[in-house]
């Protein structure tokens, strides 16, 4: 174990883009430490799948919630603190399906939380099952037959929502995912990094990436129509187009906690009450 590993067993099928995130992941909480940002103020949130594992392999505080619950798990952990800053793991069928109202209303809230998205385009824990983003190609238990419907293009969704920070990432691609990750980390806002993590078991599209995948940079991250003409240039529905990968939209707005003043007084108040409380058990001891 080192200093942030578990002694977790790992159980993710050799090759599987997880663990790419994970060592991103693991980079950035070295930086952190180095840096001196007091990790017991870092809390990690996963869902429902394989990526959720990746918190029983870090040792950092951490919360599992139910399946697409992990975004309002996490936007409720930094409402109540908002000291603290939180990382949100999700999977494709997690978020962009189950939880797909809670990712929406936490973009339109601007909640300051990053959200990473581990998105193989299969529910690779149930076997192979078809989710909102594979591909029209996509055979699997539940399409064996091939997909009767599209893939929708879920950044264009969370841009007209209102997220504050939207990327799109390769994983293998191990210096540019970090650098995205690290920005969506420090970004103030609701951010999202659509992670292109590869199911090797069961939608292994790694030739397709390395061949297709086009790293991008705006001129201006504040422009709105720009974005949304980035993002359009690929649908998730085809194998044969370019994929842009990089930060497609960025600006700061007053964040959802900063809304509410009574919870920055509710703390102050809580502070005070526990001074004086310890005191008063102080005291009792003494006498």
């Amino acid at each position: 174990m080192n200093d942030f590993r578990t002694d977790a067993e790992i159980t993710w099928c050799p090759g599987c883009g997880n663990f790419q995130i994970l060592n991103a992941v693991e980079f950035l909480l070295k930086e952190l430490k180095e840096n001196d940002f007091p990790l017991e103020k870092l809390i990690l949130v996963s869902g429902v799948g394989n990526h959720a594992k990746i918190v029983d392999y870090l040792h950092i505080n951490s919360f599992n919630a139910l399946h697409g619950r992990a975004i309002p798990a996490a936007a409720a952990i930094k409402a109540t603190d908002p000291d603290n800053k939180v990382i949100c793991f999700v999977g494709d069928g997690d978020s962009y399906a189950e939880g797909l109202e809670h990712f929406v209303f936490a973009a339109k809230r601007n909640a300051d939380i990053t959200v990473v998205v581990h998105n193989n385009r299969t529910y690779g824990l149930a076997t192979g099952q078809f989710t909102p983003t594979s591909q029209s190609s996509f055979t699997g238990v539940t399409m064996p037959d091939g997909a009767k419907e599209d893939a929708f293009n879920p950044l264009e969704l969370l841009l007209v929502s209102g997220a504050t920070f939207i990327a799109r990432s390769y994983p293998k691609n191990r210096d540019h995912f970090r650098n995205v990750l690290q920005e969506a980390f420090w970004h103030k806002g609701f951010s999202v990094v659509d992670a292109l993590q590869v199911c090797v078991t069961f939608n292994n599209l790694y030739e397709n990436y390395d061949e297709h995948v086009q790293e991008t940079a705006a001129d201006d991250l504040k422009d709105f129509d720009l974005a949304l003409k980035t993002i359009r240039k690929w649908d998730y529905k085809t194998l044969d187009k370019k994929i842009p990968v990089g930060i497609f939209y960025r600006e700061e707005v007053p964040v959802f906690e900063e809304k509410y003043l009574r919870l920055k007084e509710n703390r102050k108040a809580k502070s005070q009450y526990k001074k004086r409380f310890v005191k008063q058990h102080l005291d009792a001891q003494k006498e």
